[in-house]
């Protein structure tokens, strides 16, 4: 009977040590996260929506490199932009009860429409080293909701190349200047202009904040057309942005309207034109098509007044928000850390996305941007700036597009110059609060 009991006690005592290593929890690693890389060591899907086609592919050999430091993580990266609505299909996300864990927003009234989904994120650690002019669109009542993706400028693209060609040896910076570059290249056999207005955006965001961004003060212009003491009939900035609307035309490719954002590009790239407006996130499109080209930036000039009118707009085009309802939004606050923080998230915002960064930390190496964004650098440095106002119109997205197909009209010969102006002052009255 002893032996037996003996027998039945060292039974139980195994089977126990048994039962506790099977319950044993794997030790955390630093950080409080398991080895599996998310909380609690559980295995996480992080969803990215972004707009920014033009790095599409290097982002996703980012969220790659993420993957590999933080095994149990998941980047699951959609991507719509290019001359498809963001806007629409963000909305059509959230209201599947699809919501992405991290996406982009514009700020100012973007940030307005979307603010009751974001999450605050003033407490994270790379908000110390951001550029001072990237705090603003995304700052409400003291709290920032967003992390910049970078500093962006643009303007006229030219060749450098086919204006030696046509023998242009002082670069416009007024817009009778322009009219006798144009006049130049015409006459070497060269198209002056590919204009893309099969985009909206070429036209209702970046073309029509021109006169906004020349008028003496832009914010204070802005809040009197919502108080209704401001108009657009009459403007002065209006009146002569018109007429570097028509030289684009006079200039320009014969199918403008159904010239697409790649198209147009390629076309530049290809030196069948001599100009485009567009801005260094082409940089990569650029040099992909024809490593060779030698390009630069010129001003978009409306008047002939030089002093005011050698300078680029320059902002930030888009921020990085996390959903302040997702599950997953500490891991999504990890994850932008990383990105803006690592030496490999560093490396792939110069090296591959071909970004101007928007923070202190992050070295700006000109040779490895390229000359579109070097341009960009050394207007920025020389205070040679306009300001991006696209974002504070009213309905944000919304009015651009309206303002763009009102644009579009006038490129047809469908709408006059009056009607044009009328248009937009019904747009923005409609919308404004």
């Amino acid at each position: 009977m002893k032996k037996l009991t003996i027998i039945s006690m060292v039974a139980i005592l195994v089977l126990s040590i048994l039962a506790g290593c099977a319950k044993k929890e794997p030790a955390p690693s630093p950080g409080g996260t398991n080895a599996g890389g998310a909380a609690g060591g559980k295995n996480v899907t992080l969803k990215m929506f972004q707009f920014k086609v033009e790095i599409a592919e290097p982002l996703a050999k980012l969220a790659a490199e993420y993957e590999k430091a933080n095994p149990g993580v998941k980047i699951q990266i959609d991507t719509v932009g290019g001359g498809s609505d963001y806007g629409a299909a963000l909305m059509a996300k959230f209201n599947s009860g699809d919501k992405p864990d991290i996406f982009n927003n514009g700020g100012f009234s973007d940030l307005d429409k979307w603010i009751e989904h974001l999450e605050d994120l003033s407490d994270q650690p790379w908000v110390k080293d951001m550029v001072t002019v990237a705090k603003e669109p995304m700052t409400k009542d003291g709290k920032l909701y967003g992390q910049p993706l970078n500093l962006e400028g643009y303007g006229f693209i030219y060749n450098k190349d086919l204006f030696a060609k046509a023998g242009i040896t002082e670069l416009p910076k007024t817009l009778t200047q322009l009219d006798a570059a144009a006049q130049k290249l015409q006459a070497s056999g060269v198209t002056p202009f590919v204009n893309g207005y099969a985009e909206w955006w070429v036209l209702g965001n970046h073309f029509v904040n021109l006169p906004f961004a020349y008028q003496p003060d832009p914010n204070a212009f802005i809040d009197s057309l919502n108080k209704g003491t401001g108009k657009m009939v009459g403007n002065p900035a209006f009146e002569n942005w018109v007429k570097l609307f028509d030289l684009q035309l006079k200039y320009g490719n014969k199918n403008p309207l159904q010239t697409d954002y790649k198209t147009q590009v390629t076309e530049f790239a290809t030196g069948k034109a001599a100009m485009t407006q567009q801005g260094n996130w082409t940089q990569l499109q650029i040099t992909q098509t024809n490593p060779n080209i030698k390009v630069g930036f010129l001003p978009m000039p409306i008047s002939d007044d030089a002093a005011a009118s050698d300078k680029l707009p320059v902002g930030v085009p888009n921020n990085w928000v996390i959903n302040k309802n997702s599950a997953n939004k500490e891991e999504a606050k990890k994850f932008l850390n990383w990105l803006v923080s690592s030496d490999i998230g560093k490396k792939y915002i110069t090296e591959e996305f071909k970004f101007i960064p928007a923070f202190t930390n992050i070295p700006a190496d000109e040779k490895i941007l390229g000359p579109l964004a070097a341009d960009i650098i050394k207007y920025s440095k020389d205070n040679k700036t306009l300001s991006w106002n696209w974002f504070k119109f009213p309905g944000g997205e919304a009015s651009s597009k309206k303002f763009a197909a009102t644009m579009q009209a006038y490129v047809a010969k469908q709408k006059t110059k009056d009607q044009m102006f009328d248009e937009f002052q019904k747009t923005w009255d409609s919308l404004k609060k």
